[in-house]
């Protein structure tokens, strides 16, 4: 039933649903928080956005996680040199956000630290503060970065700043 129940929700989504909660001005605001974090350690952020799985993954069982370790392998996250790329992933259709790390940086933070990070974002998502929840996701990410992985002379951007809807 709970399986059915997902797979309508993915079904029936509006599939401009993704501009309610995160408009022009708000994905602006999150690139530039990305932006200012990334001056702060040699972690790279990626904030993906997905409204609703295909409903074909949804039926064959595909959870929220499993796709945002896709996503983060489909925007080559893990393409960063110090292996220090993580990945906010939002799915809107089943209201979760997952947070992927590389192994560079999952040797030094435990999931558990990320799934809190997640955890208040979607309290605020809930809420339907997508902005406050996602600026205060990457604040926190920001200083665990901070901590594990300070910023070195060389800081080059691995990875784009922007947002991106999949």
């Amino acid at each position: 039933m709970v399986a059915i129940k997902r797979w309508f929700s993915h079904i029936f989504i509006p599939p401009w649903r993704w501009r309610l909660a995160f408009p022009k001005a708000v994905l602006k605001d999150i690139e530039r928080a990305v932006k200012q974090s990334e001056r702060l350690h040699n972690g790279e952020i990626r904030f993906a956005i997905e409204n609703a799985l295909s409903p074909g993954w949804v039926w064959r069982g595909m959870s929220a996680r499993q796709r945002a370790t896709q996503v983060f392998s489909n925007l080559r996250v893990w393409d960063t040199e110090e292996n220090s790329g993580v990945l906010i992933y939002v799915l809107l259709a089943d209201r979760e956000v997952h947070i992927v790390a590389d192994r560079g940086i999952a040797r030094r933070v435990t999931q558990p630290e990320w799934d809190a990070v997640a955890q208040a974002m979607q309290e605020a998502f809930r809420l339907g503060d997508f902005r406050s929840g996602s600026l205060k996701g990457i604040e926190h990410i920001t200083k665990i970065l901070a901590t594990h992985f300070p910023p070195g002379a060389d800081n080059p951007n691995e990875l784009s700043n922007s947002p991106v809807v999949v």
